[in-house]
């Protein structure tokens, strides 16, 4: 004890980190989806024909995200050729559903499910937001193209 009163203590401490993150591997869909996220917060998305269409004209766009499943062709003529006209890279998604809820067009219920998904055809990325590896991972999948 201390004149005080007061009680010193010696105690070892130790902290284990045991909390890696888990490794996910990425495939194309994932990293579309996490480069769409990470754009949709830094409110970097154009999102529908107009708004699309609108980016690639002022060659704002660095990347767009095509739906395979269209149902107008001349919509994806469209783009595909104002696409290659500024150089801009595109990459087609399976189903514009599952686009639409990657670009935030729906709403998330208390579970954190999407509900009332609305479908879209094409999403361009004006700003990326952050460097990820999700991104590097679809940049790299477009060189090799």
């Amino acid at each position: 004890m201390s004149a005080d009163g007061d009680v010193e203590v010696e105690a070892d401490v130790v902290v284990e980190a045991t909390t890696a993150a888990p490794v996910q591997t990425l495939d194309q869909n994932t990293a579309i989806q996490q480069v769409l996220k990470k754009a949709l917060v830094r409110d970097g998305l154009a999102r529908g024909l107009r708004e699309c269409v609108k980016a690639l004209d002022k060659r704002q766009a660095h990347l767009c995200f095509l739906a395979e499943n269209c149902e107008e062709a001349g919509y994806t003529n469209l783009i595909k050729a104002l696409c290659k006209e500024h150089n801009i890279n595109y990459l087609t998604v399976p189903d514009r559903k599952q686009l639409g809820e990657w670009a935030g067009l729906c709403k998330i219920d208390k579970e954190g499910n999407a509900r009332k998904v609305v479908a879209c055809n094409c999403v361009v990325v004006k700003d990326f937001g952050a460097e990820s590896e999700a991104l590097s991972f679809l940049l790299e999948l477009i060189k090799t193209k």
